[in-house]
């Protein structure tokens, strides 16, 4: 997801694989329009029916605010260190969750950022939860890691190699990358690990492409020429719009020797062990994003089965390193994803909580974000050039953050599973929401039923962008 080579291609890769919107920049007008790919609009004038100002609708609403409240647990902050008391109550909620996703309504807010950190460490402290798996490549995943385990570097090195032109190349991310090397010093027995848990990548994936053959070429020497056959023609990945520019039936066949590949590795993991298990795994990632990359831009359709072909990689990865560590695993993404509904079910028909609530049952808790105003990052509608803050009015009356707003507490969240029935019937309708991708636009606005897309909801009175590097 990293390459070095050009720009364009680094940056256009991160927006894909990291941001799901770069179909955006490729897909014809028309097409664009019947698609509505991945631009989860953010409007300053929401388009939903304003509530009646009669007494009856006001009392109405009172009584839900009220309904509410009483499911609400305060937020001390959103920043951590410190005291996590007030978390408690949110440690209750996950269970025995073995995987907590937890979202973020837009790709570049402060607070989203900075609350995971607080929640990951809580969840590390008190539940012994081990992995942080973030909405990015599995190669570069692995480079954090790497470095978390004691290897050279710095954390804002790390960042900017591994994050460079993605919306988590933050001040905020620099901190947890620190906070979990810090934390592996101090606890040796206690390690914690991060995760990239999306599709290859365009540098850092040509790593992975020598990891596998390096480890194939000392267990089963054998398979290594026909091995170097199959992935010759499809390295180096460095320039993904470039690449979309190639005809689909060459995609298609290089999607078939990447497969072709994984299957040859998969065959000689006989003898179990650790290093064949990652080795299949890396050329699973492989296979994956070639078959990603297969999509025609110009189809609706094909976006979308290549939409739901990336959630689906993105689940059965979390899922791979959950059984295989056996960690406790934090899972950071956008709200579209660890969440069970999202705000373009026509272009994600199945997100990634949705798969993993399946697998894992109650073993899977999502935890959704809303915000009721602020400030956030996005791209414009070419996805070229640098993330720029964008702020939007305080949530209107017809939008779910409108009343989640009137709530006492500023910042809080709840269990949306066992709310009040008032509020319980209330969470269950779909409303607009303020939802930001890595584009936005300016109307309408999308809509969601918050209690069928979350088990948690945290909600926050506003919000400012993130800190850059």
């Amino acid at each position: 997801m990293h390459g070095y080579r050009k720009t364009i291609g680094r940056r256009g890769f991160l927006a894909l694989t990291g941001a799901l919107a770069a179909t955006a920049l490729a897909v014809p007008a028309a097409a664009t329009a019947a698609a509505a790919p991945d631009v989860r609009a953010v409007s300053p004038e929401p388009t939903a029916p304003a509530v009646s100002a009669d007494s009856g609708t006001a009392n109405r609403e009172t009584a839900l605010v009220r309904s509410l409240e009483r499911s609400a647990h305060p937020l001390r902050s959103t920043e951590p260190g410190g005291r996590t008391a007030d978390l408690r109550a949110l440690s209750t909620m996950v269970g025995d969750a073995k995987v907590v996703g937890l979202g973020e309504a837009t790709h570049g807010s402060h607070e989203f950022f900075a609350m995971k950190e607080r929640v990951f460490r809580h969840l590390v402290e008190e539940r012994g939860f081990t992995t942080f798996a973030l909405e990015m490549s599995w190669s570069a995943g692995l480079r954090i890691d790497e470095y978390l385990q004691g290897g050279p570097g710095d954390p804002r090195t790390i960042a900017q190699e591994t994050l460079a032109g993605s919306p988590w190349e933050r001040e905020e991310f620099v901190s947890l990358i620190a906070w979990m090397r810090e934390h592996n010093r101090r606890h040796p027995d206690h390690r914690v690990h991060f995760m990239g848990d999306d599709l290859g990548a365009p540098q850092l994936g040509d790593h992975i492409f020598e990891r596998v053959l390096s480890s194939v070429g000392r267990t089963r020497p054998e398979a290594l020429p026909r091995l170097t056959e199959l992935y010759a023609g499809l390295r180096p990945f460095d320039d993904i719009f470039g690449y979309l520019r190639k005809p689909v039936a060459e995609r298609e066949e290089n999607a078939a020797r990447a497969q072709e590949a994984l299957d040859l590795v998969a065959e000689h993991q006989e003898g179990g062990g650790d290093d064949p298990a990652w080795t299949v795994q890396h050329a699973r990632n492989i296979a994956q994003t070639f078959a990603f990359a297969t999509l025609d831009l110009a189809d609706p359709a094909s976006v979308t089965a290549a939409e739901r072909l990336r959630d689906q990689a993105m689940a059965d990865n979390v899922l791979w390193w959950q059984r295989h560590t056996g960690h406790k695993m934090l899972l950071s993404a956008h709200n579209g994803h660890v969440g069970y509904l999202s705000t373009h079910p026509d272009m994600y028909p199945r997100t990634q909580g949705a798969v993993l609530r399946d697998r894992l049952g109650n073993g899977y808790a999502a935890i959704g974000f809303s915000f009721a105003g602020g400030s956030f990052l996005t791209k414009d509608a070419s996805l070229d050039g640098d993330w720029k803050p964008v702020t939007v009015p305080a949530a209107r009356p017809g939008m779910n953050e409108h009343v989640l707003d009137r709530v006492g507490s500023r910042d809080f969240y709840l269990d949306l599973r066992t709310a009040p029935g008032a509020a319980r019937a209330w969470l269950d309708r779909a409303r607009a929401v303020y939802d930001a991708g890595s584009t936005f636009t300016p109307d309408p606005l999308p809509t969601l039923a918050l209690g069928r897309a979350y088990d948690v909801l945290i909600h926050l009175h506003r919000v400012r962008a993130a800190d850059a590097l």
